[in-house]
């Protein structure tokens, strides 16, 4: 009854983290202390959750394409220079402690909510950042994004979406498009790299991605139909949410 309950609660847990991963970021903080509340070794719950992650960003990715937003070009593009990082990250997470990152979160998580809501000028929008060449720190950006979603993952959609909303210009239904398909590329060698140091519990990891899978198809569909309106509401709340539990925590970045 207990393996019972775990599953229902694994499987809970994967449809509220895909909800809020599509919509805004963070929600691999609530599965991954669902995990390690239950016992799950630190890295195991690291790896395991890229499963989820794998089929969250797949089910999103064909979501957003079956409303007509997709642009695989660009997004393949951008998710190549997260490659590097993102395994360098992944073979950091298995051998050191993240403890240390929750405070800098936070940080990160105020100021993409201070910036994102900063009003945009109309003219010469494009224009505008190609001359001052901020189009093309992306690439940088993406890199240093990709060691960060290797090594840890939690709050990752934040980052992602700062980088994609104000080095390009784009909005945030774009964003969300382009992310989901990002974190699907980076996630393929992690899932070697943790499964090959067996850190991944392939039995909770069917029904965690499972839930996974629902939330982010509901989550993309909501994203497209009710527009920057309600990804705004969702993104604030979370980022308050989750800003203020890792300053007011005192452990692991997971919890």
């Amino acid at each position: 009854m207990l393996e019972v309950g775990y599953v229902i609660i694994i499987f809970i847990s994967g449809i509220l983290s895909g909800i809020l991963n599509i919509m805004a970021g963070g929600g691999s903080t609530i599965t991954l202390g669902v995990m390690i509340l239950m016992g799950m070794d630190a890295s195991v719950a690291n790896g395991t959750n890229r499963i989820g992650l794998m089929v969250e960003s797949t089910s999103g990715v064909l979501a957003f394409r079956s409303e007509k937003y997709s642009a695989f070009g660009e997004s393949f593009k951008l998710s190549l220079f997260t490659l590097p990082g993102a395994i360098l990250g992944a073979v950091f997470a298995i051998r050191i402690s993240n403890e240390q990152f929750q405070q800098i979160l936070a940080v990160i998580m105020i100021l993409i909510l201070i910036t994102l809501f900063i009003p945009k000028t109309n003219k010469n929008k494009t224009l505008s950042l190609e001359k001052k060449g901020k189009k093309y720190l992306i690439y940088p950006a993406m890199v240093l994004i990709g060691f960060y979603g290797g090594f840890i993952q939690v709050g990752i959609g934040f980052l992602l979406m700062g980088a994609l909303r104000h080095l390009l210009n784009l909005d945030l239904v774009r964003v969300n498009m382009h992310k989901v398909f990002i974190v699907f590329v980076y996630t393929i060698p992690l899932l070697f790299v943790f499964g090959l140091t067996g850190n991944i519990n392939w039995f909770y990891a069917f029904f965690l991605a499972c839930g996974y899978a629902v939330g982010a198809w509901w989550s993309a569909k909501i994203s497209i139909a009710k527009g920057e309106k309600a990804i705004k509401v969702i993104l604030a709340i979370a980022i308050l949410i989750m800003a203020t539990k890792f300053l007011l925590s005192g452990t692991s970045v997971f919890i």
